[in-house]
């Protein structure tokens, strides 16, 4: 099975509020929490009405497990915090942001590095590789 990464506290695991910023910010700080949601119109189990809601695990195993195991389930997805990221507003208009945000992201995400002191200047250095985005692979 693929190896993604620990969750940054597994005590705080499900405490996360349910809807935050999807996607984006091509960096990523830390892992909070896995997710898998449910779709009673896909045939989850309807247990809040007909809405949709998830689960959190502490692991990516786990997540993966269950989601292949009950009807109505999406693959996992990773809630992760970004301490800042790299907002892209247009094609190939980057800018960096300095704040922090929680948001979910494709686990396949998460084989790009973890961001360091580095990943960000590098990226908008005047010395940085035509594809920028190669530094974010890790790559350059």
């Amino acid at each position: 099975m693929t190896n993604y990464p620990e969750v940054k506290n597994k005590d705080l695991v499900g405490s996360y509020p349910a809807f935050g910023k999807s996607g984006g910010g091509y960096v990523w700080d830390e892992v909070l929490e896995y997710r898998v949601w449910c779709h009673p119109h896909d045939g989850a189990l309807d247990i809040y009405e007909g809405d949709d809601y998830y689960y959190a695990f502490d692991s990516y195993e786990g997540a993966f497990e269950f989601s292949g195991e009950n009807a109505g389930s999406e693959e996992p997805l990773a809630l992760i915090l970004q301490e800042e990221y790299i907002d892209e507003a247009e094609p190939g208009n980057y800018i960096h942001v300095k704040e922090q945000r929680v948001t979910e992201w494709p686990v396949e995400f998460l084989s790009r590095p973890k961001r360091n002191q580095n990943t960000i200047p590098d990226f908008f250095s005047p010395n940085a590789p035509d594809n920028r985005l190669q530094i974010l692979r890790g790559l350059a």
